[in-house]
């Protein structure tokens, strides 16, 4: 398997079953009760709630495509960004918050709206909130795999 497409498919899944498991927490967290629906939910953005409920697991497994396929996508975007992009290179930490910001920003405020509702309401607290995880769980991790792939010292193996 190609090197490049490795690194993006592992990050791309190490960052969207973080991203997941911490919306389980935090509904869980929130709710007091498993959220069961929760990748119904996912489903329901793209194909409709009435579609989407009552719930099934067909619909389970069309709403953890769509919810990995998102987090592949913001990955595989940064990758190809970062050869093009200095700025890019300046902190691998600080980069990757912004990037979760970005990645939040760029969920809530572009993509969702093309979608029906339910909406959740806007907190600026909430937001705060989102961008620190996001930052934490989804950004650092895809910065600091892009660091280590492209910045990475090559090895001296011809030594002998």
């Amino acid at each position: 398997m190609n090197k490049f497409f490795k690194t993006v498919l592992l990050t791309g899944l190490f960052v969207g079953t973080t991203d997941l498991v911490c919306a389980y927490l935090t509904q869980f967290i929130n709710s007091g009760k498993f959220p069961d629906k929760m990748l119904n939910a996912i489903a329901g953005y793209a194909i409709g709630f009435k579609m989407a409920f009552p719930a099934n697991n067909w619909i389970a497994l069309l709403g953890l495509f769509f919810h990995y396929f998102i987090a592949f996508s913001f990955t595989l975007f940064f990758f190809l960004m970062f050869p093009k992009v200095k700025f890019l290179r300046y902190d691998k930490y600080l980069i990757g918050m912004l990037y979760g910001v970005f990645v939040n920003l760029v969920f809530n405020q572009v993509i969702l709206p093309f979608f029906p509702p339910p909406r959740w309401s806007f907190s600026i607290a909430r937001s705060y909130i989102d961008w620190v995880v996001l930052g934490v769980i989804f950004g650092i991790p895809i910065a600091y795999n892009a660091y280590r792939y492209y910045l990475k010292p090559p090895s001296n193996s011809a030594q002998g």
